[in-house]
């Protein structure tokens, strides 16, 4: 069958339903693995998933549901993977089935925690799939906005252009728009040092500190990811693409940006662990900013933003002093 083929995509939540309303634009059916089969009777009885973007609603008659990845595994051409990076593992540590023939898609937007490695290098390294035949998709495309028919911008990554070619025209529609990139790496990274920006920008945010130093951070986070890339990813790229910048913009300014909304609680005084109990769901960025802080230990990347996150993260530093110290580093 060509490429993509029959696509199954591994994730219940709200990035997950947003690429799944996206896919039934093109596709007349798609696979869907959830783990829960509760959650997969409501979504059939309610025609909508029970818990992420409630609004949309489904032609569940397109969709074969399943909460047994070896069974999606084995009927699927594609796999798209689109589950919070610190849940990734305990997925597909349960996969059987080879999958090394398949084409895997990764909407992940974080790193493996265990071992910081890219979901990109995780299934080369461990399912031994073709990285030919691995690619990412991120960009400034908020789930809220699809459900809401926003336009939406994404990039889809691959070492075959080709390959992203096609598999980026199954999420073209009227208010889709999809283009390429072979800077897989690159795109997998950016997509968790923006993040990390964006819970910075939160917790500015929070403070009231102000619109100026806000924007005098993001001006410098992305020169901060992109020495970060140079050191960890060298290749030509223009990190100014929507792919970066765009989708570095999105999540730091936007009320739809979980991780800006972390931040902004934490700036506000809540202390890490009752911000991390309040959230209802992931902030990739917390994860992300360990991940990026360890990996950069190696390189020694110039990071003062990921530096200050991570002091305000992992050690305990007061948001108030980090902030204080991080403003006299940027220029």
């Amino acid at each position: 069958m060509l490429f993509p083929g029959h696509i199954a995509v591994m994730g219940g939540g709200s990035w997950a339903t947003a690429l799944a309303k996206l896919l039934l634009q093109n596709c007349d059916t798609i696979t869907w693995y959830m783990r829960r089969d509760d959650r997969i009777e409501d979504f059939k009885h309610l025609r909508h998933n029970p818990a992420y973007l409630t609004d949309v609603v489904f032609d569940i008659d397109r969709i074969n549901f399943s909460s047994d990845i070896n069974d999606v595994c084995s009927v699927a051409d594609t796999l798209l993977f689109v589950t919070p990076s610190p849940y990734f593992l305990s997925h597909v540590n349960k996969i059987k089935t080879d999958i090394s023939g398949k084409s895997v898609v990764s909407a992940v937007k974080g790193i493996v925690p265990e071992s910081n490695e890219l979901i990109s290098d995780y299934m080369v390294n461990h399912f031994g799939v073709s990285r030919d035949r691995v690619l990412v998709v991120s960009g400034p495309c908020h789930a809220e906005e699809v459900a809401l028919d926003r336009p939406s911008y994404l990039t889809v990554g691959c070492a075959d252009v080709h390959l992203a070619s096609l598999f980026a025209s199954v999420l073209e529609s009227k208010r889709s728009h999809a283009i390429t990139s072979t800077d897989v790496e690159g795109i997998e990274y950016g997509a968790v040092l923006k993040n990390v920006y964006a819970i910075a920008a939160g917790i500015i945010h929070g403070m009231k500190i102000g619109d100026n130093m806000t924007a005098i951070l993001i001006s410098n986070a992305i020169r901060e990811m992109e020495r970060f890339l140079s050191e960890v990813a060298p290749r030509p790229r223009q990190i100014c693409d929507s792919v970066y910048l765009g989708d570095l913009l999105v999540t730091a300014y936007s009320r739809f940006s979980r991780n800006h909304n972390f931040g902004s609680m934490i700036g506000r005084g809540y202390s890490v662990k009752s911000a991390r109990m309040e959230m209802e769901q992931t902030a990739e960025g917390f994860y992300g900013t360990k991940c990026i802080y360890d990996i950069n230990k190696l390189h020694g990347v110039d990071m003062p933003i990921l530096t200050a996150v991570y002091s305000i993260l992992y050690n305990g530093v007061p948001a108030s002093r980090a902030i204080a110290s991080l403003a006299r580093q940027l220029n």
